[in-house]
């Protein structure tokens, strides 16, 4: 009987599955380098325990652990900067946003013309007032002084709403939109955007890069950064630089003290702490730092003590004059809830106390705008009368039923439960519809054609860029049903554009589970849905199989359960320090696993909390090469048969082989299909595979895992974290333990960082409305 230990020390478990108790080696040398202003590397971080700063990996915003104690809620930060990695209306709560929309929403006389587009344009319009008011400007505004009419009430909003001193309600006195309608049966489809196209390389003129050059080496920066910076500001670059050098916070991996000095070389004496421009980029770049954690916005309190960290003087006024420049959007989402004044109320009405102060949330109009789009998509589905083309459902479980009767389900479960959501595609199917079901990476699309068939699987990006169904005149998917498998991995944004793509009438179900780690980009979807309670929910009865399922399932509540283990599925392995656990986790990879498992090493995976410290990725990556295949990486640090880890997109890790090189680039073998890394890419996109972060393995399994805790690890340790890496193992699970009672403690007490988002209250408004 082999358990992980609970509440014992780690030495009270044997090994197992090796041979013999191994001295401990020296650590393997872990890669450390300075921050340096090159786009990528400067906002690296390593693991947990860790204080160094290397190159970038090819994993996605989710995949980088953290050294401080939120190391959860900051995974995702720093992954967004390494290479490879990354809607409706935004509610102002200016009366100037306000009285916009509700002149669209006035004169809209076109009965077609949804709430959701006349705010729209309202918004658009706003933005375009902001930008020619700032042209039109000869010098700088002070923040909090020379504003005049609608701005000066803008600010004056801002303030007296977030001080309880009047009640949101009082900048609001617009007419009230006209609430929004279920779409028709017989309505023809709005046209919607078709999938999108490959980002393309923008193009940039010789003369424009040689103009940035010479200002970003005037301003002591690398000239490297030229083509990133075009990338960035546009043609223009180097004359937006010139104006305002904190603009280089635009530039991804760029922090703000190098922009100060930078700042400082071109401005000189000019160049002061308090200097609006510097405002306006920090609040902008604290909210972007926020999108990279998971959120949508922030509180207004949050990005005022993010401005005071950085020496801004009046993190107030820096935060009132950038909603007055439209850098950032304004929200109070609930505030349609608050009572109306009666009319015939007195003085002792206006004498009572003022309201509560309400809740101000900023965020970039990029996600404020996905994020609404995306409501405003999810009811519109719960709305849509449901198509069956005359056909009956066939009879089928709790979840068929549900999807037959509704045009948005939402389903959890583990594993096992993946079954579940995949018969919804064949009952579909045997209904007459025209069903396909999507998963997040390529191995959860193997696993779903399994079950549903290969005609009938696709990856989500696969889904939106052109495979599968098709589109129809409108440029909607030509389905009837939709099922979008590890619905946990979807952002914001994607999961917006998904929606968008779906025709009325479309069944979409998603199905996740809800304890493995976030997405990589921001939002938390599937959760949000969840907690909003607006749309049916079937959670999955069936248990992961095996003494592996019964651990994570046991996981999963909070507990960390001994489990009962005939076959060695489940082996711990304690080790005192960080070198023992390389040299036990080559041991265990290269020999005990084949050896006693009978599972070759090219089906084990490595999971560990961290890509740097002395058993993180990079020291296990060099470790296992050396063992499994020593060679002098003779492409670009690579050798053939080197199990590699590419970074496809933003949140999506493919696991494939090195087969060769060419002029092209390096040419890889991932689970059959042929994949070429072009040469430019090889650097920021590629890295050894045999070790791998838990948010780098969501959503693939392997036969073996062997999870490594080495005790610098404990700080990044969260029940999700032990959950998603102890949950990628189908057979076999080893783990390098060496972190102690932090193990338990982290299964029973650690949750992940909540995430500020919109989607919750966004949903209840509008479907409130629609009843």
């Amino acid at each position: 009987m082999t358990a992980l230990p609970q509440g014992s020390a780690p030495g009270s478990t044997a090994d197992e599955s090796a041979e013999a108790e191994v001295a401990p080696e020296p650590a393997e040398g872990t890669a450390a380098g300075d921050l340096a202003v090159d786009g990528a590397e400067a906002a690296a971080t390593d693991g947990p325990g860790t204080a160094t700063a290397d190159e970038p990996e090819p994993e996605s915003p989710g995949d980088s652990e953290t050294p401080d104690a939120s190391a959860q809620e900051t995974e995702p930060a720093a992954e967004a900067a390494e290479p490879g990695s990354g809607a409706g209306t935004a509610g102002a709560t200016a009366e100037e946003s306000e009285s916009a929309a509700g002149s669209e929403a006035t004169d809209a006389k076109a009965p077609e013309v949804s709430e959701a587009a006349a705010e729209l344009a309202a918004q658009r319009e706003l933005r375009a007032r902001i930008e020619q008011r700032k042209a039109e400007k000869e010098a700088p505004i002070p923040a909090g002084t020379k504003l005049s009419g609608q701005a000066a009430d803008l600010l004056a909003a801002v303030r007296a709403v977030e001080s309880g001193e009047k009640s949101g309600a009082a900048f609001f006195g617009g007419p009230t939109p006209a609430p929004r309608r279920p779409a028709p049966a017989q309505q023809a489809a709005p046209v919607r955007p078709r999938a999108p196209e490959p980002a393309q390389a923008p193009t940039t003129s010789a003369e424009a890069l040689a103009s940035v050059r010479d200002v970003l080496t005037r301003g002591g920066a690398p000239e490297a950064l030229a083509a990133q910076v075009t990338g960035a500001l546009g043609e223009q670059a180097a004359e937006r630089l010139g104006a305002d050098p904190w603009q280089l916070l635009a530039v991804p991996g760029v922090r703000p003290e190098q922009a100060d000095g930078f700042a400082r070389a071109l401005l000189g004496a000019e160049c002061r702490p308090d200097d609006e421009r510097r405002a306006a980029a920090l609040v902008g770049w604290i909210l972007e730092q926020a999108a990279v954690r998971g959120h949508t916005a922030l509180t207004a309190d949050d990005v005022r003590k993010a401005l005071a960290a950085r020496s801004v003087p009046d993190p107030d006024e820096a935060v009132q004059q950038a909603v007055a420049e439209g850098v950032v959007l304004v929200f109070q989402d609930g505030l349609a809830d608050e009572p109306e004044p009666s009319e015939d109320a007195g003085d002792a009405e206006e004498a009572a106390e003022p309201a509560e102060p309400v809740e101000v949330l900023l965020g970039l109009d990029r996600y404020a705008l996905a994020e609404e789009s995306l409501a405003d998509g999810l009811a519109r589905l719960l709305n849509s009368p449901v198509r069956d083309d005359g056909s009956v459902w066939p009879e089928g479980g709790e979840l068929v039923r549900a999807v037959a009767g509704s045009g948005l389900v939402a389903h959890t479960g583990g594993e096992a439960a993946r079954a579940e959501s995949a018969a919804v595609v064949t009952a579909a199917a045997a209904a007459g519809l025209r069903a396909a079901g999507a998963a997040h990476t390529a191995d959860g699309r193997r696993r779903l054609a399994q079950l549903t068939g290969p005609l009938a699987a696709f990856t989500v990006a696969g889904l939106l860029s052109g495979e599968g169904p098709g589109r129809d005149a409108d440029g909607a998917l030509a389905l009837d049903v939709l099922v979008v498998q590890d619905a946990t991995q979807l952002d914001v944004e994607t999961t917006a554009v998904l929606v968008e793509s779906l025709p009325d009438g479309c069944r979409l179900v998603l199905s996740g589970d809800p304890g493995v780690l976030g997405p990589a980009g921001a939002g938390l979807v599937f959760n949000d849905l969840l907690a909003a309670r607006v749309c049916p929910v079937v959670a999955s009865r069936l248990p992961d199989p095996g003494p592996v399922g019964e651990l994570v399932s046991g996981i999963g509540i909070g507990e960390l359960n001994q489990v009962e283990a005939p076959g060695k599925e489940v082996v711990i392995v304690p080790v005192r320090d960080a070198g023992e656990a390389v040299h036990r986790c080559v041991q265990l990879l290269a020999d005990s696993i084949p050896r006693a498992i009978g599972i070759p090493p090219e089906q084990t995976q490595v999971i560990t909390v961290g890509h740097g410290g002395s058993a993180g990725t990079r020291a296990l990556n060099a470790a296992l090469k050396q063992r499994l295949n020593p060679g002098p990486g003779r492409f670009g640090g690579f050798d053939p048969a080197d199990k590699v880890a590419y970074a496809e997109a933003p949140g999506r890790t493919v696991i494939g082989s090195v087969v060769g090189a060419d002029a092209e680039g390096l040419r890889l073998d991932c689970a059959g299909a042929p994949v070429l890394v072009p040469k430019e890419r090889v650097e920021s996109t590629l890295r050894h595979g045999w070790a791998l972060t838990a948010h780098q393995a969501v959503g693939m399994r392997w036969p073996a895992v062997v999870a490594v805790l080495p005790g610098d690890a404990a700080q990044g340790l969260s029940r999700a974290w032990v959950y998603t890496a102890f949950g990628r193992a189908e057979r076999h699970l080893s783990v390098v333990h060496g972190v102690d009672q932090a193990l338990p403690r982290a299964v029973a007490e650690i949750l992940p960082a909540p995430r500020t988002t919109r989607l919750t209250p966004l949903l209840h408004g509008l479907l409130k409305t629609a009843e």
